[in-house]
């Protein structure tokens, strides 16, 4: 519904106007709408905002992939198994320690985010994220760097020495399951 009246907002537009695709950085100069028709304009965008439903993953989240749960946490308490991966066990446990990371995106049990820009400063990756929940939407930064034991830690600024252990858990439904 939402969806038929911004294709037929779209299909007014004049020659040479642009769309911005959300979050695709992409813009779509448009020909004379009546060349395209509702119908087509509306594959196309379809089209557009598919290509941008699973993001690859850039190389600097590469090694970021899959479920974590805070260490000393049980997987099976917070995940549970949901086709090829994992998913949040229902009912969710909103003040759960443990995030999906999935191609750009990452969800934690409140908010799901879309990865902006991600840098590496000394050795840690800083990660401006783009998130938002039932309520509002925010941008949010986060520090982490991978450790050689498969572990990542989670930094809460730029001075913090020590940060907080993540582990991985497993596609596999087990109670110890960490990678």
């Amino acid at each position: 519904m939402a969806f038929t009246s911004r294709i037929k907002q779209m299909s007014r537009l004049r020659r040479g106007s642009e769309i911005r695709t959300a979050g695709l950085g992409l813009r779509l100069a448009l020909p004379e709408p009546r060349l395209l028709g509702p119908r087509l304009l509306g594959a196309l965008m379809g089209s557009l905002l598919m290509a941008g439903a699973a993001p690859a993953a850039p190389a600097g989240l590469s090694g970021y992939q899959g479920a974590w749960v805070l260490a000393g946490r049980d997987c099976a308490e917070v995940y549970s198994a949901a086709g090829r991966g994992l998913s949040f066990r229902k009912p969710v446990d909103l003040f759960a320690p443990a995030f999906i990371i999935s191609g750009q995106r990452i969800r934690t049990p409140m908010a799901s985010c879309r990865v902006r820009s991600i840098r590496t400063v000394d050795g840690r990756d800083h990660l401006d994220l783009d998130c938002a929940n039932a309520v509002a939407s925010n941008d949010v930064r986060v520090i982490m760097t991978p450790a050689k034991d498969g572990t990542l830690t989670r930094y809460y600024s730029e001075q913090d020495p020590t940060g907080i252990a993540y582990r991985r858990c497993s596609e596999r439904h087990d109670r110890t399951s960490a990678r």
